[in-house]
């Protein structure tokens, strides 16, 4: 019997969601955005998946994979430097210290730069060559970047730092992409392409929302995160609609059956209590490996067919569904908590959250499985 819970992550879903990303954006080279362990997917799973095994030594460039992988954080760019991973690598949030900035140079690590601390590193630092930059502009996120005032300023610095290659690239994020009707987004564009007009360098606007409902949007480069996993950014909505393939499946097994009697409760506080008589079945998984603990009543999970309902507190390692009076259910049954018979966005809408965070929230416990 195979470790459980697991999460099987399959190549060919991923495979097929950038093949079907390069459909819907065919004049964009495709960022993959892998941070947070690649969506919770394994991050060397997924650029093997979609990047190391399709690069060409003999013309040194992805066939058919993404053209670059976007990152939080240098370590992780680290990880897939030391995995093999050639391509460009691209950090979303830039440097943190000046250090950084050798070992950017060293890897061949693109970096984005938001912020004033940054601009003076790189103006008080002697590299052995440029690094590859990236303005973020801040368009109306208003998170990270640089505002509309202040970017000419800061781009004559960085044109004139020696440290910094050229041409500068430019980009933006957006706030609301994932409210297709919100006018938000064309203004966001409209700002950052009459910005940037007549400059050089590659641009890229659209995230995994932009580039699905927002086409003007795509540029130069699109940065697809949750969509390469199968999943749709939007509430309501599912990856399928867009014919994505879920490319993970979060599975563990039936560990205990048995009679339950109308009247009796399960599990911490007896937080439910049964109507009528039933069979209860015991999964092994729970809030310790990451399934949230404030799962409702009711929340769906898959086992031998359809669809049963959490009943109880999920606890540290185990949830309780209700099988039915009737149920047939063994010790050892397969359970599938989210995959392709039950969307992760369905799981979210029931919990109340969004299918970023169940992915990327699974703990160290889950043993995460590449399949094809």
């Amino acid at each position: 019997m195979k470790p459980f819970p697991r999460a099987e992550i399959s190549r060919c879903a991923l495979q097929s969601n950038l093949a079907q990303l390069r459909l819907i954006a065919p004049k964009s080279k495709i960022m993959a955005v892998v941070k947070a362990n690649g969506y919770g997917h394994g991050l060397l799973n997924v650029a093997e998946s979609v990047g190391i095994l399709n690069y060409v030594q003999s013309v040194g460039k992805y066939h058919g994979g993404a053209d670059g992988f976007g990152l939080a954080r240098l370590e992780e760019a680290l990880q897939l430097r030391e995995g093999g991973v050639k391509g460009k690598l691209l950090l979303l949030e830039g440097f943190f210290r000046q250090s950084d900035l050798a070992t950017l140079v060293t890897h061949n690590i693109d970096t984005v730069v938001h912020h004033e601390s940054q601009l003076h590193m790189l103006e008080t630092i002697k590299l052995d060559k440029p690094v590859t930059v990236w303005i973020k502009i801040d368009t109306g996120m208003h998170r990270i970047g640089f505002t509309l005032d202040q970017f000419e300023k800061v781009y004559q610095r960085l044109l004139h730092c020696p440290q910094v290659a050229k041409p500068i690239h430019l980009m933006t994020h957006f706030a609301c992409a994932d409210e297709p009707d919100n006018q938000m987004t064309q203004d966001q564009m409209n700002a950052f392409l009459q910005l940037i007009d007549g400059l050089d360098g590659d641009r890229t606007l659209a995230n995994s929302a932009g580039t699905l409902f927002w086409p003007t949007s795509q540029a130069d480069w699109i940065r697809p995160g949750i969509a390469l996993y199968g999943i749709s950014p939007v509430v309501g909505d599912r990856g399928v609609n867009h014919r994505l393939i879920p490319a993970m499946e979060l599975v563990s097994n039936l560990i205990a059956v048995r009679d339950h009697k109308a009247g009796d409760s399960v599990g911490y506080g007896a937080f439910w209590t049964a109507k009528q008589d039933t069979r209860l079945g015991v999964v092994a998984i729970g809030y310790g490996d990451g399934y949230p603990r404030n799962a409702p009543e009711g929340t769906p999970v898959w086992i031998n067919g359809r669809r049963v309902p959490i009943v109880g507190r999920v606890s540290m390692d185990m949830l309780t569904v209700d099988l039915g009076a009737d149920a047939q259910d063994n010790v050892g049954d397969s359970v599938q908590l989210w995959g392709k018979a039950l969307a992760v966005e369905e799981v979210a809408e029931h919990i109340g959250t969004i299918a970023y965070e169940l992915v990327t929230k699974l703990t160290p416990r889950v043993v995460v499985e590449l399949l094809d």
